[in-house]
């Protein structure tokens, strides 16, 4: 019977992003930085940049839309996708409806 090999930091990382944004209830959204946050919590390491860079590897098999930059702005390469779940789970956008109203659409991690 082979040893099971525990997974590398990378691995850990990526995962524990994952298992945050997966938390992320449809409507609400969170940001890069409190991502970071919750993940350093657990592993003591990371920041907005390694979570942006996960979601971007990763991130397909996750509701990717619900995390935001700091500002509310989606992924600018994606903002019309983005924006378009964004609506239909009923989140909260700001006026010009171009970027989610975290006052009163952030999920605190």
């Amino acid at each position: 019977m082979a040893a099971e090999s525990s997974p590398s930091p990378a691995e850990e990382y990526l995962d524990e992003v994952l298992a945050v944004v997966e938390r992320v209830p449809a409507g609400r959204a969170t940001t890069y930085g409190l991502v970071a946050e919750a993940v350093a919590d657990v592993l003591g390491r990371g920041g907005p940049r390694q979570v942006g860079q996960v979601m971007a590897r990763a991130g397909g098999g996750v509701a990717w839309w619900r995390v935001v930059n700091a500002a509310g702005s989606p992924p600018a390469h994606h903002l019309d996708v983005a924006l378009a779940e964004l609506r239909a789970e009923g989140c909260p956008l700001t006026r010009d409806g171009r970027r989610v109203d975290l006052r009163r659409a952030v999920w605190l991690p």
